[in-house]
């Protein structure tokens, strides 16, 4: 019989760390991870045989839960044809034309492998078509694992104390500017002073990164204004926002266009996928048509795409936004209730189907140096306590959490209780 702790001591010694992707480590919670076998609809299933209500959701792609059936449906249809031919494939031209009517400030996308693909070759067309060489990032927000873009990072870098990485080296950094998230006075400040070297600014419109930090008004707002004066190129990554909050992205609820824009996660369903989308002056400068190289062999792969067009087409038809954001506001409600009833230091942000559970006294957290005040021990007792109780939450503090349409609220409110329950016993 499987066993998670069996196969976790075999892991160590041929996979660094046992993992193929840090945040999956249980080190910062204590303990070793769990393996999972399957899962369907709102659950997942270890190999020991337990069921978890699961949060994490593969960091965020399945909108639709696990399985679902259109999704599945279109993998095992377009795998019986082939799993990858490194040629042109009809479902390239599908995905192009149903991503670019849903996404209204892209007139063209290529399509990758990853998240940070799509962000490395962003970073590369904005400094072609700028012709400009530094990059403003922020603090806490994670753009995937671009060498030069690891400075002052959130995710995995923040969950395990990494402020960098070994094998960036000064030189690779020293054209990127970092500066906190949602101060658009200290940027506009580094604007005055570097405003005619910087090729682009990459943001997360919302953060997810360093746990979920919403962007002040009028923050975004002067990131676009700043960059259309300065002749600099907006790059909004929207991993995890494009189609999360509606069938689309996220710049066209923020009512900003941005000039290129990244996404992954949610328009695979689940597959490893990533895009890059910006108007026609911009994707143009791509080869074969301009000078910027970009290439891959399993780029527009055929499962991939097949997975990702039914999952866009099943979101668009079921529309399961107001749902996903009515049974996440309902978790963060009842902590948020009890919290203040007893004067916790809690509190539970959310917005629009995704939360993260904060053990910090403040209850507005706007950056990086807002959430570094929070209590990672407290959150990893939080988190083998709900893990314990049959709940699998992202096993960061700095991480989201995400609510699928095949949540319930029966399954929330269980949730909710049992996170009562751990607040009235440890804090």
């Amino acid at each position: 019989m499987k066993n998670s702790k069996k196969l976790f001591k075999r892991a160590v010694k041929h996979i660094p760390g046992g993992v193929n992707s840090p945040v999956r480590s249980f080190k910062s919670v204590g303990g070793s991870p769990v393996y999972i076998e399957s899962g369907k609809g709102s659950k997942i299933y270890d190999v020991d045989g337990k069921e978890y209500i699961d949060f994490c959701g593969s960091w965020g792609p399945l909108a639709l839960g696990h399985a679902h059936p259109d999704v599945v449906n279109a993998v095992c249809s377009a795998s019986r044809n082939g799993l990858s031919f490194g040629t042109c494939n009809p479902l390239e031209v599908e995905m192009a034309e149903l991503f670019c009517k849903m996404v209204p400030c892209a007139d063209m996308v290529r399509m990758v492998n990853s998240g940070t693909e799509a962000v490395m070759t962003a970073l590369r067309l904005a400094r072609a078509f700028t012709g400009k060489t530094h990059i403003l990032k922020f603090d806490g927000c994670y753009h995937g694992h671009t060498d030069c873009l690891l400075s002052s990072a959130g995710s995995g870098l923040l969950t395990n104390s990494i402020p960098s990485s070994a094998g960036v080296t000064q030189k690779v950094i020293s054209e990127v500017i970092t500066t906190p998230y949602n101060r658009p006075a200290a940027v506009k400040n580094i604007f005055r002073k570097d405003g005619n070297k910087i090729a682009a600014v990459i943001v997360e419109p919302v953060a997810g990164n360093m746990g979920l930090v919403m962007p002040e008004k009028g923050f975004l707002e002067t990131l676009r204004e700043l960059c259309s004066e300065y002749e600099t190129c907006l790059i909004f990554d929207e991993v995890i926002t494009g189609f999360r909050f509606h069938a689309g992205s996220y710049a066209t609820l923020a009512r900003i266009n941005p000039d290129i824009s990244v996404f992954g996660k949610i328009i695979g369903g689940g597959m490893p996928i990533g895009a890059i989308a910006a108007g026609r002056k911009v994707m143009e400068m791509l080869a074969p048509l301009g000078n910027v190289y970009q290439a891959g062999t399993l780029s527009g792969n055929p499962v991939a795409l097949a997975a990702g067009i039914a999952t866009l087409k099943t979101l668009r038809k079921l529309n399961p936004y107001h749902k996903m954001a009515e049974l996440a506001e309902n978790f963060a409600m009842k902590i948020n209730s009890f919290a203040q009833e007893r004067g916790l230091g809690v509190h539970c942000a959310v917005y629009g189907g995704v939360f993260t559970l904060f053990f910090s006294s403040k209850k507005s957290l706007k950056n990086l140096e807002d959430v570094k005040t929070c209590n990672t021990a407290l959150f990893a007792e939080y988190f083998k306590f709900m893990l314990q109780r049959g709940f699998y939450i992202s096993p960061s503090q700095f991480e989201l959490n995400f609510v699928s349409a095949a949540h319930t609220m029966d399954e929330i409110n269980a949730a909710a209780e049992a996170s009562v329950e751990f607040l009235s016993i440890r804090t």
